[in-house]
């Protein structure tokens, strides 16, 4: 199991997770953050820090938001476990499901 960050991180990609992680284990793409699922050790030091209440253990998220598993996943298909963002900057793509999201807080 692991986090998820799901719809209301879109557009907003606070950060005060990816500085909260311990294990350096949140991406930056164009337009969302995503936990890759291999590196999150299920501290839970991300999920209270969300401004935006976008971060959710696996078995907790709400059923609206269950896509958003499989997209944080496939996210690191191409790139897969870099061992940390911060080298890695912002990723220039998105999961297909976060690319087709009209603007987000418009």
């Amino acid at each position: 199991m692991t986090y998820v960050i799901t719809q209301t991180c879109v557009d907003v990609k606070d950060r005060a997770c990816v500085e909260e992680c311990p294990v350096d284990c949140i991406y930056e793409g164009n337009r969302s953050l995503y936990i890759h699922p291999d590196e999150c050790v299920d501290c839970g030091a991300c999920e209270p820090v969300c401004p935006t209440e976008a971060i959710f253990y696996e078995d907790d998220l709400p059923a609206d938001q269950v896509a958003y598993t499989a997209a944080n996943a496939e996210f690191f298909d191409e790139i897969g476990s870099p061992g940390g963002a911060a080298k890695l900057g912002v990723i220039d793509y998105d999961h297909p499901l976060i690319a087709a999201l009209p603007p987000q807080g418009e």
